[in-house]
């Protein structure tokens, strides 16, 4: 039986995402009759009443047993209980569920139903969710599903292009949870150094390596209770997968360095601008690793897609800006324009360029944004932009031509490249294929350098 399995299929010209799900029937005892659905990565069931199946039977132990939904399927596991955990009558430490089976917890029993939910992606009335925003289909559509999904515990993959909103979407789905009075923890698996990745998630213990110094908590452990965001999952390398696997899998894990063994109770969201199923097919992402994450894939549409938003967007963000200022109005000739633009860097870009545009109509007094103001790389030249550029000058050697006109390019694409990335040196390095200690270099030449701008 394999949990968290999902399709996406077409219902009366709705999409549908269908998600395998499994619920334990009471067949015994006081609560005999009564359904369950395992709605959880790690489902407790015990006396105690903080377990998610609680059975007030004598026999019962207070934490009994629990059930681990793994890429494989659901795992139930004994927990060291008085009078043990039968499946299909045989006493087990631990073993895979299958459809129908019974379980006995003391002398409760329970059956095992799996079932399919079908979730209809209905585009939702409403243009935000939380902090994100979009009056288009495609947005709508997403908002509608988080509607349904933000207030569970399921696992969520946000998928899509950089620069599109999937840290928005994640903080929002945060917020919409239970658990959002609990911590918010963020790790960039694509900006940490591979070295320190895993006690950036796992911690460490004091002289556990060298530079370690003093105990430290990873990211598993500050986010117990909430819920933790795996950025850029698909930069994670390939020794480190199985340990991660295995703490999604069991909800624990020990500190670099250390030997016991700590339990948490956190969401996991994560995010990847690579095709996770491409990477899995090169050999360069686990298969299990992938299906435990992909529980419920969202791709969020680049804005070339739903150009629609654009103005909306334009209005958040210029509020955004301004702070407690009134805002610059933009002119209907400018978002005209910025509806039009392709925008390879998304929402990050749109972003970056009214930040730039609105600094320009500030210095020179005014209070609307216009055309010329804003600096549309992919847009078309105008003649008085040429300006900037290196002109052909008689006498001169081509070797000192062709250097200068290098120097812009150089200039003007580490410019470009960093606004991608949000100024992420590592990201903005592997995006182009380059050297981190020369894209460094480069940026510190150019005073680009996001230390230099702060």
């Amino acid at each position: 039986m394999t949990a968290g399995t999902q399709a996406g299929t077409q219902h009366a010209g709705q999409k549908v995402i269908e998600v395998a799900r499994c619920a334990l029937v009471v067949l015994s005892g006081d609560g005999r009759g009564t359904e369950s659905v395992i709605d959880k990565d790690v489902y407790s069931i015990g006396k105690a009443s903080d377990s998610d199946l609680v059975l007030l039977d004598q026999t019962v132990s207070r934490t009994h047993c629990e059930i681990v939904r793994e890429a494989k399927g659901y795992l139930l596991r004994d927990l060291g209980s008085t009078n043990g955990t039968l499946l299909d009558g045989a006493e087990i430490r631990e073993a895979y569920l299958k459809p129908g089976a019974i379980i006995t917890v003391g002398k409760v029993e329970l059956k095992v139903r799996p079932f399919s939910e079908r979730i209809e992606m209905l585009p939702s009335d409403a243009t935000t969710f939380g902090e994100a925003r979009g009056k288009s289909i495609p947005m709508r559509e997403i908002f509608g599903l988080l509607e349904r999904l933000g207030p569970t515990d399921a696992t969520i993959l946000l998928t899509g292009e950089t620069g599109t909103g999937k840290d928005v979407l994640a903080r929002s789905i945060h917020a919409s949870s239970a658990r959002k009075d609990n911590p918010f923890i963020v790790v960039d698996c694509g900006a940490v150094v591979g070295s320190l990745i895993e006690s950036e998630l796992f911690g460490h213990e004091k002289g556990s390596f060298t530079g370690a110094t003093n105990q430290r908590q990873g990211a598993f452990e500050l986010a117990n209770g909430g819920t933790l965001f795996l950025d850029e999952i698909g930069e994670l390398s390939l020794d480190l997968q199985p340990k991660l696997l295995r703490v999604l899998e069991q909800r624990s894990f020990r500190r670099v360095g250390g030997s016991r063994e700590i339990r948490v109770d956190i969401r996991i969201i994560a995010a990847t601008k690579r095709n996770l199923k491409m990477e899995v097919e090169r050999g360069k992402f686990r298969e299990d690793l992938y299906f435990r994450l992909a529980v419920v894939p969202i791709e969020v549409p680049p804005l070339r897609e739903r150009r629609e938003d654009v103005p909306l967007l334009v209005e958040v963000l210029m509020k955004q800006l301004a702070g407690d200022e009134e805002p610059l109005t933009v002119s209907a000739a400018a978002v005209g324009s910025l509806s039009g633009h392709d925008w390879p860097g998304n929402v990050r870009e749109l972003r970056n360029v009214l930040e730039r545009a609105a600094y320009i109509a500030q210095a020179m007094g005014d209070t609307e944004l216009n055309l010329s103001a804003l600096p549309l790389g992919g847009a078309p030249r105008k003649e008085s932009d040429a300006a900037g550029l290196p002109k052909f000058v008689g006498g001169r050697s081509y070797r000192d031509t062709k250097a200068e006109w290098e120097s812009v390019f150089e200039k003007g694409y580490v410019a470009w490249l960093l606004d991608r990335n949000d100024g992420n040196i590592s990201a903005a390095a592997r995006e182009a294929d380059m050297d981190r200690k020369y894209l460094h270099k480069l940026a510190k030449k150019h005073n680009l350098h996001p230390a230099d701008r702060k």
